[in-house]
């Protein structure tokens, strides 16, 4: 199975599907987030989101401006300011 990842911005839905892993930079240090992960909130600092489509696969790297992530059963959200240009 795989964890389902949004990524939204004020204005519309970045990206939505199904990855293996995304990297945060949270505003406390950078965490990863598979499918399984415990249920969390943070707030996120300017900086890189890596996106793995599947295990061992390079990384897709999107820098985003400030916001939230949160991570449910459904998968991991992230609320971005904007992206950066």
């Amino acid at each position: 199975m795989a964890l389902h990842f949004e990524l939204v911005t004020p204005e519309k839905l970045v990206r939505s599907e199904d990855v293996y892993m995304v990297q945060v930079p949270g505003s406390e240090g950078e965490f990863g987030v598979l499918e399984g992960h415990a249920p969390m909130m943070s707030t996120i600092r300017n900086g890189a989101v890596s996106i793995f489509a599947s295990e061992g696969a390079e990384a897709e790297v999107i820098e985003i401006e400030g916001g939230f992530a949160e991570v449910s059963e459904k998968g991991l959200t992230i609320l971005a300011e904007r992206i950066a240009a």
